[in-house]
This record gives C-alpha cells, structure tokens and sequence, in this order.
C-alpha cells in the first residue's frame, strides 16, 4: 500500500483516499441494487450497506497494492 498521496501539495493517507473512492463506488452499487430490486431479498439494509462498504474497500486496497 502506498504510504500517502499528494493532493494539491496536501499530504494525505492513502486510506483516506481509497475510504473517499469507497463511498463513491458504494454509493453508485447501493443506486445499482436498488434500481434493480436487489434489496428486496436483503434483511437488514444498513448492516448490508456497511458490509458492501467494507468489501469495496478491502478491493481497492487490494488493487492499490499494484500501483507501486
């Protein structure tokens, strides 16, 4: 993983530039399922939502590892 990030000569965590990524890419899944009808067989929503959160962002955590 790489340590950090320059964003506009602001030094970030790397991690807080994937959770930021993760809430995007979450939020167009969340949007995804929906228009689908997927939440209809999920029983607690939030809890899925967090658990979807949690995924996409061991993903791109996963895939950054490539990056260096």
């Amino acid at each position: 993983m790489i340590g950090e990030a320059n964003v506009f000569g602001v030094y970030l965590p790397w991690l807080l530039v994937l959770a930021t990524l993760g809430l995007f890419v979450t939020w167009g899944l969340r949007h995804l399922l929906a228009a689908t009808g997927a939440y209809r067989w999920v029983w607690h929503p939030a809890l899925f939502d967090i658990a979807l959160y949690v995924l996409v962002l061991l993903a791109l955590s996963s895939a950054s590892r490539f990056l260096q």
